[in-house]
């Protein structure tokens, strides 16, 4: 895989359930984590004291990060809309040359920084609420 670049992992909301995508715009920086917690089944019995893992189970979850500056009142409404509505939207973070991740995400954390010198930014977090879904590139 050759190096990519960073501006094309685009974090994308479908607002109105209709199957079409938008990117949300002026991302500077953008983070998908994939978690999955352990069932620890160790006993006596276990060989040699180590550890044991029950396979499938506990629960799997991604969380989506992302920061930039507001590029214009669309941007900005759409992100606001997502966390005072409460909503799970479809999202898609779209990974070059990796693919497509795609499930309901809710916004869980919206935070607005700005400073006497400089641009207002913003901060945007998202927890998946439902199974996701993956397509390779």
């Amino acid at each position: 895989m050759a190096t990519q670049n960073g501006k094309d992992l685009l974090i994308k909301v479908d607002m109105t359930g209709d199957g079409q995508f938008e990117t949300l715009a002026g991302l500077r920086a953008t983070r998908i984590s994939f978690n999955a917690e352990t069932v620890d089944v160790t006993s006596l019995e276990s060989q040699g004291g180590w550890r044991e893992l029950l396979a499938g189970a506990g629960v799997r979850s991604a969380s989506i990060s992302g920061s930039g500056v507001f590029r214009d009142e669309t941007t900005d409404e759409r992100a606001r809309q997502l966390f005072f509505d409460g909503v799970t939207p479809d999202c898609q973070v779209v990974v070059p040359d990796f693919g497509t991740v795609e499930g309901p995400f809710q916004v869980t954390a919206l935070d607005y920084v700005g400073s006497h010198n400089g641009e207002a930014t913003y901060e945007l977090s998202l927890a998946s609420a439902g199974a996701l879904s993956f397509t390779a590139a």
